[in-house]
């Protein structure tokens, strides 16, 4: 984390969240938004949803690892890893494609944390992704850290913090983030090697401490902040109960987005604005 920034913050950080960002590479708050707003946001997301398999139509599909990816018309779509599955896993971008999401980047309480954690007093959007983990079926995620994905494309990699909305009460039961406390302080770490594509991107684990792992139980509402450089994941949906989630990465203002050839910086308007 940078210097404060100069701007006062109606949602800044605690002291104690300044240190659990220095210490840890994460913190949360807990439910941030409200029922009405919930139900707004996952109103939008199976929109969302409806609107990437419509898009899948026309889209480019491949796979990797044997796991199966569509190009569709400006965003990502991938879907859970048995071949036969149609079920989306992931959308990235997502934001453009519902306006309650294109507001949601600029809401403040999600703005002004991530000002004092870059150490700017404005930002914009990196990237944004949807996570649905659907009830039984609902994929793990491999112990990973975001700013391998980006070296790439960002030569800023460390003031690229992520924030997670948490869409649904999550624990351990339906497959919960994990985070692995104190990793990021190493910066980027080694992928593994082996056979696959993908295996660089996945962190190898004889480079952190898999029993600093945190499930990060939270009620619908809550925000999980956390550093590009923390190793996190999470276990199988095993319960009834989805598991759905969506993660706004952030940048310094004026700057592109990873996946979309435009530059969106965010304002302070409130979801209800």
């Amino acid at each position: 984390m940078t210097s404060p920034t100069r701007k006062p913050r109606r949602y800044g950080l605690s002291a104690a969240e300044r240190r659990a960002w220095q210490d840890d590479g994460f913190f949360v708050r807990e439910s941030v938004f409200g029922a009405d707003e919930l139900e707004t946001l996952r109103a939008a997301g199976e929109q969302v949803v409806a609107r990437a398999e419509a898009d899948s139509t026309s889209g480019v599909g491949y796979e990797i690892d044997g796991n199966r990816y569509v190009d569709a018309a400006r965003e990502t779509i991938q879907y859970e890893h048995d071949p036969s599955s149609s079920t989306i896993r992931v959308i990235e971008p997502f934001h453009h494609l519902h306006p309650v999401f294109d507001r949601l980047i600029d809401d403040p309480r999600i703005v002004d944390p991530m000002c004092e954690v870059i150490g700017t007093d404005d930002v914009a959007l990196w990237t944004d992704k949807i996570n649905l983990k659907r009830p039984r079926e609902g994929s793990a995620f491999r112990w990973h850290q975001d700013s391998p994905y980006w070296t790439h494309a960002s030569d800023d990699v460390d003031r690229l913090p992520n924030v997670m909305v948490v869409l649904d009460d999550a624990d351990e039961g339906n497959g919960c983030f994990r985070v692995v406390r104190g990793s990021h302080k190493r910066g980027c770490l080694p992928g593994i090697q082996d056979e696959t594509t993908l295996g660089v991107l996945f962190t190898d684990p004889d480079h952190f401490d898999e029993s600093q792992q945190v499930p990060a139980v939270a009620p619908a509402g809550s925000l999980v902040f956390f550093s590009p450089h923390t190793v996190h994941g999470s276990q199988p949906n095993r319960s009834d109960r989805p598991r759905r989630a969506m993660v706004l990465t952030y940048q310094p203002p004026d700057r592109p987005m990873f996946k979309l050839p435009a530059t969106r910086n965010a304002g302070a308007a409130p979801l209800s604005g």
